[in-house]
């Protein structure tokens, strides 16, 4: 069952057929860049947004709670909707889905900006949120639709998994140079002109990919799916936080019930949401098991670079967003190196190589120390970085390669689910064993005469420690940091450890799982 292509705007340049591939205009690979920007702005604002809270908390003076949820609530969002919007996007026309979101991403940004008050921001962020679900897998399952040459579409999948790192790795830099100019509202203004410009171009350069066989759309199953993704994340994310708790234990038993209902709906159901079955093809489960694992294994590294840099050494924001440039870079040439490689490699092979690389890089970060240790973690994060970056491009071609033309929407929204909640699972597993690291070694190290209150708020977190120890006279007050700087990164070390070893493991998965993926 093939595809319906309507309104496909006349080509801008014909290129001759290479060698028996199917030819790609000009308009295609501009359509990528197109793509590829709306990517970039979509995973910059699930970073940039990081070094503003200082800002925020000082003009908007939310609550501990209201902070977590202005951070938090876009990816919580995202999260929920992704595998529902690729549906839609199958039915109603990818196209429009992607322009209707970034229309949306754009107005709701402005609002971000000005917002007067933390519960308006956490409404906006979760609208930008929903805004955002439609961007991956429209972009994703356009390119899949655009290049049907199996050389060219890995090319583009590398293009599109380098927008992502890069956009990651941009976030902290932009915000950073954004907020040494201008109020914090600032960073959301990024999104806009390049909005603008993918609504401008869009119409030209992408055209319009739908499923005509597809039924309506079910409601029932799509808020199944919203409701016990966003329950599962939650819980994880809330274990990181504060601990296995009623909160947490009730959300994740709740969304694992919710969970099994949509799965039995989709079994049952005469046109399921999601078609199970491809869950029978070895190659998509292995393919997404790895990637979903693969971000997990990212968190090792993202989930404490950055506080390193800014917290452990005393860096400003935006000497922590250039140190961050080598990862990105390393993003950049692994992703588009990884296709031309794959050519005459398997991706077996290809993948076994870059999880070892990614596993000796998370093991230098086993070595920094509080007194230094700028070049070792950038050489890290550049190890990590160009291991990580070809395997999620395999593994993203593999997850929508292998379903039908017609569901590459929901196959590609399933594949940026099974991200998140490998992101949500680094978030809960490593973040709740550095912290309660983190808090053991302090209650063993942290110096006598502090009031109750200083040593609660020491143990919370590393950034509370040294606001604590900034208020504290002389020796007393550089106890206390130092005390919480090796804590730290006594964490830090573990789960690096943790990270590498789970990265070797999935080497060797992709070894002996995947053999029988032929190169190319």
């Amino acid at each position: 069952m093939e595809d319906v292509i309507v309104d496909t705007p006349a080509p801008l340049f014909t290129a001759a057929d290479d060698g028996g591939r199917l030819a790609v205009t000009r308009r295609e690979w501009t359509g990528l860049a197109v793509l590829a920007l709306a990517c970039l702005v979509y995973s910059m604002d699930l970073t940039v947004l990081h070094l503003a809270v200082p800002q925020i908390s000082e003009r908007l003076h939310p609550t501990s709670s209201q902070l977590l949820w202005i951070i938090d609530v876009y990816g919580f969002m995202v999260a929920g909707l992704l595998l529902t919007m690729g549906t839609i996007g199958d039915r109603i026309g990818r196209r429009r889905l992607l322009m209707t979101g970034a229309a949306a991403f754009a107005v709701v940004s402005v609002i971000a900006a000005f917002a007067p008050s933390a519960p308006i921001l956490i409404g906006c962020r979760a609208i930008l949120g929903v805004a955002g679900a439609t961007l991956a897998p429209s972009t994703l399952s356009l390119i899949f639709s655009m290049f049907r040459d199996p050389h060219q579409r890995s090319i583009a999948v590398g293009v599109w998994v380098g927008s992502y790192s890069v956009g990651g790795s941009v976030g902290p830099l932009a915000g950073g140079i954004m907020l040494e100019h201008f109020w914090w509202g600032s960073v959301f203004l990024l999104a806009v002109p390049v909005m603008v410009l993918l609504l401008i171009l869009a119409p030209r350069v992408l055209p319009e990919y739908r499923d005509p066989h597809a039924g309506r759309l079910d409601l029932i199953s799509a808020g199944l799916c919203i409701l016990g993704v966003l329950l599962l994340v939650f819980g994880m994310k809330e274990v990181a936080q504060n601990g296995p708790g009623p909160l947490s234990v009730g959300a994740l038993v709740i969304g694992a019930v919710v969970g099994v209902v949509f799965v039995r709906r989709q079994l049952t159901a005469d046109e399921p949401m999601l078609d199970l079955r491809l869950f029978r093809l070895g190659s998509f489960r292995t393919a997404l098991t790895i990637n979903m694992v693969a971000i997990f294994v990212a968190f090792g590294y993202f989930l404490f670079v950055g506080q390193y840099f800014q917290l452990v050494l005393g860096m400003s924001p935006l000497r922590a967003g250039i140190a961050t440039i080598p990862a990105g870079l390393g993003f950049m040439i692994g992703s588009q190196l990884g296709p031309r490689i794959m050519k005459v490699v398997r991706p077996a092979y290809m993948i076994g190589v870059g999880m070892t690389m990614a596993a000796g890089g998370l093991l230098l970060l086993t070595r920094i120390t509080a007194s230094g240790g700028v070049e070792l973690t950038i050489a890290a994060s550049l190890l990590v970085s160009f291991g990580l970056a070809p395997v999620f491009g395999i593994t993203t071609e593999l997850i929508v390669g292998t379903a039908p033309p017609e569901q590459a929407g929901a196959a590609s929204g399933l594949s940026e689910t099974g991200a998140e909640f490998g992101g949500a699972l680094g978030i809960s597993i490593l973040g709740s064993i550095s912290i309660a690291l983190y808090r053991g070694q302090l209650g063993n190290t942290l110096p006598f005469g502090l009031s109750d209150a200083d040593t609660n708020n020491s143990r919370d977190t590393l950034g509370a420690a040294l606001q604590v120890a900034g208020t504290l006279p002389g020796k007393l007050g550089t106890s206390v940091a130092e005390a919480a700087k090796q804590a730290f990164l006594m964490g830090m070390h573990l789960t690096s450890a943790i990270a590498a070893g789970a990265a070797l493991l999935l080497a060797l998965i992709a070894m002996t799982r995947l053999r029988h993926v032929p190169p190319g």
